[in-house]
């Protein structure tokens, strides 16, 4: 379903996404007065005050095959009774508005803590178990499938630019030589800890199903891995908990210096789309910026 809305000359800027969030709850007949955003990256999050809804913007019409997969992937996991988001079900949806695809989920309350690195390995582990239905088609995990478009559109020096495209290359040329030991299957693509939640009752829950694929499991794995070997965000104690939970340690396998660099790379290129919208955002994407030009610098970045 396709809405007009007045469309912004600005980019995917918070104040944008506040007006296609407003003119899709409209049409989905639901009341934006009161909406929070409650964050601004890949996509646009809104928590409605007036109904336990979730509003997701995404960045353009380019990203509407990733939401069509996110709602097959919430239905799909419902059936498995699999813990995980879902979406509001009486809504059509993804809407289409002013070029923006827009998707309604039901509000996780949280409880008082968060999950745990080893309840991350727990939950990969359960996920790569799962068998696909017939019918539901995923694409294959694509490493660089965004990264021209927010190279194209980054508000970031040209010499930047002309570093990170350089890279890219490198990247692909690396990633055409890799070796995959492990069969296919069902992989979330952006598998950190901020993307489980864990609700008011102790539950767990899976959410963000915007890159879910068919594909290796090493996807999933190598985020944790990059986080903690070389950014050091997890202790010691926290990353066995993960690699006990799941039962291997990506460290460990021919692949990983290669599925390090695509995911700094993609660390990088995801951040970079924000400079404008604030200080620390810029800061925080200089830092990264320059640990990319010097591979066997410490790295200082941020979680974000």
């Amino acid at each position: 379903m396709a809405v007009d809305a007045a469309r912004s000359d600005e980019g995917f800027t918070s104040a944008g996404a506040t007006r296609v969030m407003v003119t899709a709850c409209r049409a989905a007949g639901l009341d934006d007065r009161g909406a929070e955003l409650i964050r601004l990256g890949e996509n646009a999050l809104f928590r409605l005050a007036s109904a336990p809804v979730i509003v997701r913007v995404a960045r353009g019409e380019e990203w509407l095959p990733k939401a069509r997969t996110e709602v097959a992937v919430s239905r799909w996991l419902a059936e498995e009774e699999f813990p995980a988001a879902r979406i509001v079900e009486d809504l059509e949806q993804p809407l289409l508005i002013d070029g923006h695809p827009v998707t309604f989920w039901h509000l996780i309350v949280e409880g008082d803590r968060k999950a745990t690195y080893g309840e991350l390995g727990a939950v990969l582990r359960d996920l790569h178990a799962l068998t696909l239905p017939e019918g539901l088609e995923l694409p294959p995990f694509e490493p660089f499938d965004k990264q021209e478009l927010r190279m194209d559109r980054a508000l970031i020096p040209e010499d930047d630019k002309a570093f990170l495209r350089k890279r890219w290359r490198e990247l692909q040329d690396k990633y055409a030589e890799l070796r995959f030991e492990t069969p296919k299957g069902p992989v979330h693509g952006d598998a950190h800890v901020q993307n489980l939640m864990v609700d008011d009752r102790g539950q767990v829950v899976l959410i963000d199903f915007e890159a879910f694929c068919y594909d290796h499991p090493e996807w999933d794995l190598m985020v944790t891995a990059v986080e903690h070997h070389s950014l050091g965000w997890q202790t010691d104690e926290q990353y066995a908990d993960f690699v006990a939970a799941y039962g291997r340690d990506l460290y460990d396998w021919h692949g990983y210096e290669t599925l390090r660099g695509l995911q700094e790379f993609g660390m990088t290129t995801w951040l970079m789309q924000n400079v404008q919208e604030d200080e620390e955002t810029a800061a925080e994407y200089r830092r990264r910026i320059a640990g990319l030009r010097n591979d066997d610098a410490p790295r200082d970045w941020r979680p974000w």
